[in-house]
């Protein structure tokens, strides 16, 4: 079996990403929690699910649900090293009648299972797939849902979290994108999140804390067999890794570049 380089995978990801903000103009891109999600994505999609082009239709797939939607443009450009986006795919990014929008929208065909982008609202929809497997007597398709740190300000996500280890579906893997940063500042400034790890253990899931830029860290952590307990993996990252001017900026949340700017990420992303 040929040995996968993430190294590289991850380069050109973040290559991918740079010229999908900046052929989307004068629109701004979520780029810095995209930049972020990089490792974790290229984990779960090359290395982790049981996943591959044309296989949306096997019941014992692995299901992946984008919970922090606006991250949908790393999702694009890591299904497209997969051979699941087509280069024309990502080429319409955000264009007028394209079907790769901000956020991600329901499409089988192009292997995007599940639309997000309401932040909060992913877990939900994490439960009731893994009800609806558990009435199929599937016990083994795995769950996966990426959140943004912040989006755990929302409510939904704790009632979610209670009700995945009360229904006992281990099935259920959260990945958290602890990256500290939401919109418009740090988490901690807008509403402390805490101890997200107590916080999870104490709604009875099972949890681990990882580098997430570490794409053998993340498969370790990922690669978890089932067990009664959901499984929270919180994986530490930076907003807008790889690009020198992004990293923990907040304005980089939803921006848009300007040539010069472009210019410079091609560059620094090139060299990671």
């Amino acid at each position: 079996m040929t040995k996968i380089d993430y190294t590289r995978i991850s380069r050109q990801v973040r290559e991918t990403l740079i010229k999908m903000a900046y052929g989307a103009g004068n629109i701004g891109t979520h780029i810095g929690g995209s930049l972020s999600a990089v490792e974790i994505l290229a984990a779960l999609y090359m290395g982790v699910m049981n996943i591959s082009k044309g296989g949306l239709t096997s019941e014992t797939r692995d299901r992946f649900i984008l919970s922090k939607g606006h991250a949908a443009m790393c999702q694009f450009a890591v299904m497209h090293q997969k051979g699941i986006v087509t280069d024309e795919d990502i080429a319409t990014f955000k264009q007028n009648g394209s079907l790769f929008h901000a956020h991600p929208v329901i499409n089988a065909e192009r292997g995007i299972e599940f639309s997000g982008g309401s932040l909060g609202q992913g877990l939900s929809l994490a439960v009731g797939t893994a009800l609806g497997l558990k009435l199929k007597k599937n016990d083994t398709s795995s769950i996966f849902v990426l959140l943004g740190d912040g989006e755990c300000n929302e409510g939904a996500v704790w009632e979610a979290a209670m009700s995945a280890a009360h229904y006992k579906l281990g099935n259920i893997t959260a990945i958290i994108d602890v990256n500290r940063l939401q919109l418009d500042d740090f988490t901690e400034r807008v509403m402390s999140l805490g101890e997200l790890e107590q916080k999870f253990s104490g709604f009875g899931w099972r949890t681990t804390v990882c580098d997430g830029h570490s794409v053998d860290e993340l498969i370790a952590a990922l690669s978890s067999e089932h067990s009664e307990q959901p499984y929270c993996v919180l994986a530490n990252t930076v907003k807008g890794k790889g690009v020198s001017f992004m990293e923990n900026v907040a304005s980089w949340h939803n921006n848009r570049l300007s040539k010069s700017q472009y210019a410079q990420a091609l560059s620094e992303v090139g060299g990671i």
